[in-house]
């Protein structure tokens, strides 16, 4: 039934209401340089809308529903009623007041500030802003107290308040401010998330006496529509619906859908479509009116969603679900999944529905249920939805960096675009929680895909290799699915590795921490574009890189890491002389140097090579490279994370010569700031080509980006790391993706911290990586992680998750038994030695 028509135009329509109040002569009719297609298209649609029985209609909506859409979401919020005056008097409305002697018309910015921390500490992520309708132009009263408080207009309160509440509780505004003209709306944008209005109706007949809009200035349904373009011309993610129930034929429904539509494809801003049915209140004009039945509902959100497609969100209020009872509201709900909703509105756990003050909000262990029941698992979402998250820059006001709008919304989002749950990396915990599988606690979920668990056992009988697209939805799995994906990552785990959990005794050296490059992800560098970032420039002497070395050997160390910023004066000659102190500190001592970006420099300082740069490199000592400075090897992401340095080609190229020369080289990802999980897929797939074309890589390691002092999160432009979720994932699909190429999945104490790291070793990992003498790169990111775990530590660790630890060398094989013993024990570390810059 659904016709793509809307989602493949190319021509943009005019606004179908006008200020004259005309209105298309049908439901059907289209404005003036709408095509043919479209015409005929909702022509058929409404024809079907008609005949078709109910079942008909559901069915065909939730099959459409299911292709744009994987998971029910909800907004977990605080609802904020800045003011119930309103200079507009609906038939059905409690929510507008007049004045009262005594009460105040305007909440303070205190009693805002209270509620909204409260809701954050709750694991809310909205504040919804309602207020009435530009009351200051009706009510003398409410003038005055604006004028007290040191505003003008109702909407420049509003405007403030909204600020307050995202830079000192984190919380995204989303403001319904009512009719409002262009400036109005870009003036709100500057402190808001998303904005809404509801269209409501188009029938201008409930404008006359006794119609529910009578007396209603800011109900015309052409200033409304005029407001929901400007929206769109701003770029604001904007929510808009219709109320049903209140006097509207069916007719009228579907023409202010159509017309919603027309301004979305026009613009694209329209985030979500609310339907919502009329309730009758007592003290209301309506009181005796009878609220549409459920199958009215029914239809007309089965409607909706073949009117807008797969994509849109289209959302029922799940308080205001017409039943009788507990069993019967549970079963209307379920109705409601099964006519193509994807999305439950905004919940709150600690403000009532001041709109619908006698509709409590639900309970989520019901309403999850409910939808687990449907086959869909249920997710917190923040206040705009995934597909404008994920493109920030477009729809949020980004100035003022830190504290812009877009910042906010990415500090809240995981890499879905959604929100991203309680924060693991502070051990925080939320009433709103989401656990690591992804699900909210104590909620049920679905059970797994047979999609999922079809692919999975395919993989683990290695009768399938992972496509980049079958990647990046494992990275998005949920609840079951998650757990599945677990599971058989551990069980390729076993049949691999068996049950023993390889480390290495090993040292960091980080020779300079002066950088040439501006990369957005690191504190570790000192130029002048880290000036402000903590820590001093300096450059260590080879003496002090010898005495290094020779204290990792005796402490038991069979490997020095070593790797450093690139210092301007640097040359190929300078690594190889650092190598040679290195060798001779420790003759013996396995030397894991030098970034591909290192070694790109090195050679382009000597104008050699790259393969006689290598060779070079291995005659003078080197044993390996470390796969670093990969990030991310998606150049989409690389031009917003470190834009000058090695593109993803170049960096592959240095790889890959390295192993023609005989050098051996781990692999890395750097993940969790402005990625995706299809970048995370597009790093995997180019990490397996490159194995199956070489074989010279010794393990993969996934390294969460480490937020709190990285230049790009502290402009405002990334995520605060990954979520648990997404840590766990990328080791257990890590190993799905590289089985049969990539056989060592490494778990990064130093950014994991210790235990959680340990936790990994039952989801696919079978390596802890090295005790590290010293880490300085992710202790200048803001890490507590990363002087060392010593060998007892590491050991208890591993036998603690029910595995066998065995102390290695840097390319697997067994340490020596001397450098074993040596190990346990070992002397406290001499105090370092930094040299000056130059």
């Amino acid at each position: 039934m659904y016709c793509d028509w809307s989602h493949r135009q190319a021509k943009r329509c005019p606004v179908a209401l006008r200020s004259s109040g005309s209105v298309a002569h049908s439901a059907l009719a289209t404005p003036a340089g709408a095509s043919i297609d479209q015409q005929s298209c909702d022509q058929r649609l409404w024809e079907l809308a008609q005949t078709a029985s109910l079942e008909e209609l559901m069915a065909s909506a939730a099959a459409l529903r299911d292709e744009g859409h994987q998971f029910i979401t909800f907004s977990p919020k605080v609802f904020l009623p800045l003011t119930r005056l309103c200079r507009d008097s609906c038939g059905y409305c409690t929510f507008a007041l007049p004045p009262s002697p005594g009460r105040r018309a305007y909440m303070t910015l205190e009693e805002i500030l209270e509620v909204a921390r409260a809701g954050a500490q709750q694991g809310c992520t909205e504040a919804l802003f309602t207020l009435g309708d530009k009351p200051e132009l009706l009510y003398p009263e409410a003038a005055a107290e604006l004028r007290s408080l040191g505003f003008t207009t109702t909407l420049e309160y509003v405007a403030e308040a909204a600020k307050v509440v995202m830079r000192q509780t984190g919380l995204l505004p989303h403001i319904n401010a009512g009719v409002m003209g262009l400036e109005d709306v870009l003036a709100l944008r500057k402190v808001s998330a998303g904005q809404g209005l509801m269209l409501e109706s188009t029938s201008l007949r409930l404008m006359q006496p006794g119609g529910a809009h009578f007396h209603c200035p800011d109900k015309e349904p052409a200033a409304r529509l005029a407001t929901i373009e400007a929206a769109g011309q701003a770029q604001v993610p904007y929510t808009s619906g219709i109320l049903i129930g209140i006097g509207e034929t069916r007719e009228k429904r579907v023409e202010a859908l159509l017309a919603i539509r027309q301004l979305h494809q026009q613009y694209g801003h329209i985030q979500e479509v609310i339907i919502q049915n009329f309730v009758p209140k007592k003290g209301t004009a309506m009181v005796h009116v009878a609220g549409p039945p459920l199958e009215d509902l029914l239809w007309t959100v089965a409607v909706a969603r073949h009117i807008f497609g797969p994509g849109m969100n289209i959302q029922a209020p799940p308080n205001l679900t017409p039943g009788d009872n507990g069993q019967a509201v549970e079963g209307a709900w379920r109705a409601l999944l099964d006519a193509g909703i994807n999305d439950w509105g905004g919940i709150s756990p600690l403000t009532r529905d001041y709109v619908n003050p006698e509709k409590a909000w639900p309970h989520l262990q019901p309403l999850a249920a409910a939808t687990a029941a449907a086959g869909k698992a249920l997710l917190p979402r923040l206040t705009t939805y995934p597909e404008h998250v994920q493109d920030p820059w477009r729809w949020f006001d980004a100035t003022g960096g830190r504290s812009s709008v877009a910042a906010a919304v990415l500090r809240l989002a995981d890499s879905d675009g959604l929100a991203r749950g309680s924060d693991w990396l502070k051990q925080g915990t939320w009433r709103v929680a989401v656990g690591a599988d992804g699900l909210l606690e104590g909620c049920p979920g679905p059970e797994a895909s047979p999609r999922v668990l079809a692919l999975l056992h395919r993989v683990q009988h290695q009768q399938h290799q992972l496509t980049e697209d079958e990647i990046a939805s494992l990275f998005s799995a949920r609840g079951a699915d998650f757990r599945a994906i677990c599971h058989a990552a551990d069980a390729l785990r076993q049949r691999q590795n068996d049950d023993v959990v390889s480390y290495a005794v090993n040292r960091n050296i980080n020779y300079t921490n002066v950088c040439l490059y501006a990369c957005q992800f690191c504190a570790f560098s000192k130029g002048k574009a880290a000036e402000d970032l903590r820590g001093a420039p300096y450059l260590l002497d080879l003496g002090e890189i010898s005495r290094r070395t020779a204290e990792a050997w005796d402490r038991g160390a069979t490997e020095v890491c070593m790797q450093g910023g690139i210092h301007p004066d640097f040359t190929g000659d300078t690594y190889l002389r650092i190598l040679e102190a290195a060798k001779a500190g420790a003759p013996s001592m396995h030397v894991h140097a030098f970034s591909p970006l290192e070694v790109t420099q090195g050679a382009a300082t000597l104008n050699w090579p790259l393969e006689r740069f290598l060779a070079a490199l291995k005659e003078a000592g080197l044993g390996s490279l470390p796969g670093t400075a990969a990030e991310v090897l998606d150049d989409e992401v690389r031009a917003e994370l470190c834009p000058d340095k090695l593109s993803t080609a170049e960096w592959l190229q240095v790889v890959e010569a390295a192993h023609r020369v005989g050098l051996r080289t781990s692999s890395t990802i750097m993940f969790g700031h402005c990625d995706t999980p299809r970048s995370w897929a597009r790093h995997l797939v180019a990490l397996r080509g490159l194995q199956s074309r070489t074989g010279g890589i010794t393990e993969f390691v996934p390294l969460p980006f480490v937020h709190m002092e990285a230049p790009i999160y502290l402009k405002g432009r990334a995520r605060r790391g990954p979520s648990l979720r997404e840590c766990i994932l990328m080791h257990a699909v890590g190993r799905l993706a590289l089985s049969g190429f990539i056989h060592n999945i490494q778990a990064s104490w130093v950014k994991m911290g210790p235990e959680r790291a340990a936790q990994l070793l039952s989801v696919g990992c079978n390596d802890m990586g090295g005790s590290i003498m010293n880490e300085s790169i992710t202790k200048a990111a803001g890490a507590s992680h990363g002087q060392e775990l010593p060998p007892e530590r590491m050991e208890a660790l591993i036998k603690a998750a029910g595995r066998t630890p065995r102390q290695r060398t840097t390319v697997y094989a067994d340490a020596n038994p001397a450098q074993r013993a040596k190990s346990f024990g070992a002397a406290e570390l001499s105090p370092l030695v930094f040299g000056s810059a130059k």
